[in-house]
């Protein structure tokens, strides 16, 4: 049986659907990804970020959006300012903004739904599980949740050897490929092809 770009995963022993955990009992980082990504505007890199209000040592799960600034409409601006010539951002722009627009009242609902909207427009088989409880790494370097991060350098894409080139909107501006972009980027880019890159 042939399988179609929607049901294609990146699990390395074909097992659809894969399952992925996401920590869910860990305290929320600071200047994280967990509430921020860049997009690739027309004078370079452009960072996005989701307000939180959180106490010290606040588990990821608890931590609330701030709605009490504009950053929706401002996200979304930005996004058809960076995205509008690019070739499938209309074709995504009107499923991804409801999102935004809902307001769900925690980051990891947020979060939730955006990577759920992520993995379906790249047609990843993928079923999210939180984690029940803190597992400490072995070592940071081998740990995704502490090596992925904005303040370090992110040689994650190397090591699988999933670094590199695709068409993006700025590129001739810009002189060439910018990496370390949102997975937005990709699928305004590349659409349905997206699963290829990731490949």
């Amino acid at each position: 049986m042939a399988l179609a770009a929607r049901d294609l995963t990146l699990s390395a022993d074909r097992v659809l659907p894969s399952v992925v955990q996401l920590e869910a009992c860990e305290n929320y980082q600071k200047q994280s990804y967990r509430n921020r990504c860049y997009i690739l505007a027309g004078d370079g890199p452009q960072m996005l970020q989701v307000p939180v209000v959180h106490d010290a040592d606040m588990l990821i799960t608890a931590v609330r959006v701030d709605y009490s600034t504009p950053w929706v409409l401002r996200t979304e601006r930005a996004l058809d300012t960076a995205y509008e010539t690019a070739a499938y951002y209309e074709y995504y722009r009107d499923s991804l903004f409801p999102l935004l627009e809902a307001q769900p009242e925690t980051l990891w609902e947020l979060n939730l739904s955006l990577i759920r909207w992520c993995l379906e427009r790249c047609g990843i088989a993928c079923r999210l599980e939180p984690t029940a409880d803190f597992a400490a790494p072995d070592t940071l370097a081998d740990d995704y949740r502490y090596c992925i991060h904005p303040k370090r350098p992110d040689t994650v894409l190397s090591s699988l050897g999933l670094d590199k080139p695709y068409y993006q909107v700025f590129r001739d501006r810009l002189g060439g490929y910018t990496p370390g972009m949102s997975i937005l980027d990709l699928l305004f880019n590349e659409g349905p092809d997206s699963i290829l890159w990731l490949k």
